[in-house]
């Protein structure tokens, strides 16, 4: 109903912007990811998703097409609703639950407060497939201060290695030997590993 809105940032809080678009003041619920994305910026650019119930309408906002879209994605899950969903991706980047949910690591998503084993059982099982057909994240090589992975990624890539594989395979190798390794050494392991 409402893609977006273009205004003037009038109050901004780590939850909730007040965005005024040509003298109406809209009330928008953010993830902390949107927050952290809008520093003092005087106007801006949300793109929204207006969730309707019986006792109100609540317009949520986001910095990023694709935290909207996995956020929808998220809320189509039964027993994930818009605050649960607002939750999951203030505690974890769009490409941290995206490769969470596709190393079906119910760990790290049970780690938000909130959701239980089997609510992230359930996200796994029925966002794995979505994700794997369509990215909601930005590419790995466009993560910023990580050359070094963002390198071995596109070059694994380019040798035909499967993109899943090939970013499990670069952060347990990066985990167990940090970034001392170079390039060709961290290509070298995952070759083997793989």
């Amino acid at each position: 109903m409402i893609a977006y809105l273009n205004g003037k940032l009038v109050t901004k809080d780590p939850a909730i912007l007040v965005i005024d678009v040509n003298g109406v003041g809209y009330n928008v619920r953010i993830s902390l990811h949107t927050y952290s994305k809008l520093k003092e910026s005087e106007s801006c650019l949300i793109y929204t998703y207006l969730h309707v119930k019986e006792d109100g309408h609540t317009l949520f906002g986001f910095f990023e097409k694709e935290e909207k879209a996995l956020f929808q994605h998220l809320i189509s899950i039964s027993g994930v609703g818009p605050n649960t969903a607002m939750m999951l991706l203030s505690s974890l980047s769009v490409d941290e639950l995206e490769r969470a949910i596709l190393h079906e690591n119910v760990a790290i998503i049970q780690r938000v407060k909130g959701i239980g084993a089997k609510t992230a059982q359930r996200i796994i099982l029925e966002l794995k497939d979505k994700i794997k057909k369509e990215s909601f994240s930005k590419p790995s090589t466009e993560v910023p201060g990580n050359a070094l992975r963002a390198e071995a990624f596109s070059a694994l890539q380019t040798l035909g290695i499967n993109k899943i594989i090939a970013e499990k395979a670069i952060d347990q190798i990066l985990a167990k030997h940090g970034s001392a390794l170079s390039l060709e050494e961290l290509i070298k392991l995952v070759l083997k590993q793989t």
